[in-house]
């Protein structure tokens, strides 16, 4: 173990509490109801990620997991299964549990299967339109789908968290699509230079920031994979197998320095808002952008042969086939 590293991660060490702990005493006390009941750790939190460390371990992380059941045996038994996990041992191989946060209570412990997904869904189901699906915060989809389920005898939460790890359905995909890759075009493609030549280093960093977050909303959209809150994107972009290098060129990105004493003007020159490549943090933003219209044209959801990623995006807007979807301002999404 090296730098932030946590000797063993929250999802392995709610596994084998459980297991080792929790398990054998709800199984000898409620052994009807755990027949009906799915175990394990999802929802808010860094362990449930994978992404804990040193520094997070001072919310949340410890000896813990989630029992989710029907809101009928919920109704019925939560109260006494709740008495009974509160009463587990708060200290595993060395790892206490006692540092507890208000804005945790109900992470953990004996939850309503209904209630977890309307908490981050409004529903206690998937969603059941295109426009619902395209409403919900996509970091509320990361959430409800991240982590582990050890188990599940009934399969009711599993069912529902099967359904919205199939990922969205693609009109609602090619929207969110569509909406990045104009963004990206706007903010670093045209913006970023155009603040940095009038000296406005404040809304040229702003530009930046546009491009950089809404480049990695697009890889994960490729990917298939639901994004997570802000301070974990650039982190999952580890997971994903396709457009690595677009996570090397934010890093390098994000490591740059606005100075605009060393701007020369003309570098850049505007053709349809097309910049030259003279500018280093210019050169990186195209350096995106061509592996972005690269992957959008291997996805067959673009036929634009403009390097400029705001005809993609009108690209890829055609190619939804639902009307009121498409008839949608581009930049929703």
């Amino acid at each position: 173990m090296s730098g932030l590293e946590v000797k063993i991660k929250g999802l392995d060490l709610s596994r084998e509490y459980y297991e080792n702990i929790g398990k054998p005493i709800l199984m000898e006390l409620f052994p009807e109801y755990m027949k009906k009941a799915a175990v394990g750790l999802v929802g808010e939190g860094s362990e449930c990620f994978g992404f804990d460390d040193q520094i997070s371990m001072d919310h949340d992380y410890g000896p813990s997991f989630c029992v989710w059941l029907p809101r009928n045996i919920y109704t019925q038994a939560g109260e006494s299964m709740t008495e009974i996990y509160e009463s587990l041992p708060k200290e595993y191989k060395g790892i206490s549990a006692n540092i507890i946060r208000e804005q945790s209570a109900g992470r953990r412990g004996i939850l309503e299967i209904e209630g977890f997904y309307q908490k981050f869904l409004t529903r206690d189901t998937i969603p059941e339109s295109l426009i619902d699906w395209l409403r919900i915060p996509e970091h509320f989809y990361a959430v409800a789908t991240n982590g582990e389920v050890f188990e599940d005898n009934l399969g009711m939460f599993t069912d529902v968290r099967r359904k919205l790890l199939n990922y969205y359905p693609e009109d609602v995909r090619l929207k969110k699509i569509a909406a990045c890759a104009v963004r990206m075009a706007h903010s670093g493609q045209c913006n970023y230079a155009r603040m940095m030549w009038r000296h406005d280093v404040v809304a040229a960093k702003f530009a930046l920031d546009e491009f950089m977050r809404n480049a990695i909303a697009i890889v994960f959209l490729l990917n298939r994979v639901y994004c997570p809150y802000y301070k974990w994107m650039w982190r999952g972009m580890e997971q994903l197998p396709k457009l690595g290098r677009v996570r090397e060129l934010l890093k390098n990105m994000a490591a740059g320095v606005l100075d605009d004493s060393h701007w020369d003007s003309s570098k850049w020159k505007a053709c349809r808002y097309k910049l030259n490549r003279a500018d280093q943090m210019v050169d990186m933003v195209e350096q995106i952008a061509d592996l972005i219209r690269e992957e959008l044209l291997n996805q067959g959801i673009s036929s634009s042969t403009s390097d400029y990623l705001e005809e993609h995006g009108y690209a890829v807007m055609s190619c939804i086939q639902d009307q009121r979807i498409r008839s949608l301002p581009v930049l929703v999404g």
